[in-house]
């Protein structure tokens, strides 16, 4: 039997199911149930009522998200190092320190954190639904972490005041994109679609036709008539964008924008993630509760027409 073939045998043999993100290499996307952004695939592990654990390709803090949401489930995260820079650049405490120097504003936390952080805020939100979720508090200053790019991104959105928390928390891949990059490669190929994602610097965004999470890139791409597009995030999301749009060109605006992190998971990894169900998740009760509320907040309003 093919590795392929040994993986999907343990899946059904142990009524698992396989999630990986956008940004996973190819081969591993093409083994998946399901492939998306981080909420997109916790919300579809919440469905299988039937499954009993979860393979999660991606890193810990979508892991974690989704050990929060499935307490039932058992989630696996196939490879230990599969950290994410950005998270490990909010720890609670700095959370905490932050609340007492601005006493009664609310917090907003991007999912890219760690579950301690998370526990310590009022609502989180995700790159696809931030300008939704900060619309909806009547506060016109918040405090909004990690990533001080989301952040300038929804302040032109909404006119709120963002207190980005840490000041320069940042996606080592996406600060990889450089604005002339981008407008070298619209020179090249004047007819395509420049499509970035928020977490690119202000002078990427300013140059894009386009500023989406990788779920809203993805659906862009499909309703746009247009044939041609550069594409301003992790190289990973190139092979589902080329899978779902076969007749279409997608050009990455930077070749070397790849996360080492997510790409630490190989087929090899999920293989002995599934067969000796390694490496568990877990997230300690006390923290997992609150930071549960934070994400159910979220999901609430963002499901609300």
């Amino acid at each position: 039997m093919t590795l392929v073939e040994n993986i999907l045998k343990l899946k059904k043999e142990k009524k698992a199911i396989i999630l990986a993100h956008n940004y996973q290499r190819p081969e591993i996307q093409d083994i998946a149930d399901y492939v998306g952004d981080s909420i997109e695939l916790c919300m579809r592990a919440t469905e299988e009522k039937d499954a009993k654990l979860i393979a999660f390709s991606a890193v810990d803090f979508m892991a974690e998200s989704a050990a929060i949401l499935n307490p039932d489930k058992k989630v696996l995260l196939p490879s230990l190092g599969a950290r994410c820079p950005m998270a490990q650049m909010l720890p609670a405490e700095e959370v905490r320190l932050w609340k007492r120097q601005h006493p009664n504003v609310p917090v907003v936390l991007y999912v890219n954190t760690l579950a301690e952080a998370k526990a310590e805020c009022d609502i989180c939100c995700t790159s696809a639904n931030a300008v939704k979720v900060v619309s909806s508090l009547e506060a016109d200053t918040l405090l909004f972490g990690p990533d001080h790019n989301l952040a300038w991104h929804v302040e032109q959105k909404t006119g709120k005041k963002l207190i980005p928390i840490p000041k320069k928390g940042f996606c080592p891949t996406h600060l990889l994109f450089l604005k002339e990059d981008i407008l070298l490669a619209k020179e090249e190929y004047p007819d395509a679609v420049i499509a970035v994602h928020p977490e690119c610097t202000s002078d990427v965004q300013l140059v894009a036709d386009f500023i989406g999470s990788t779920s809203q890139i993805c659906r862009y791409a499909k309703e746009s008539a247009k044939r041609k597009y550069i594409i301003g995030t992790e190289i990973g999301i190139i092979h589902r964008l080329e899978k779902e749009n076969p007749r279409k060109k997608f050009l990455p605006a930077y070749e070397g924008a790849v996360c080492p992190n997510m790409k630490l998971n190989t087929l090899e990894r999920v293989y002995l993630s599934l067969k000796e169900e390694r490496y568990p998740v877990t997230v300690p009760k006390s923290v997992a509760s609150k930071a549960r509320k934070a994400l159910e907040k979220m999901i609430s309003i963002v499901s609300m027409k």
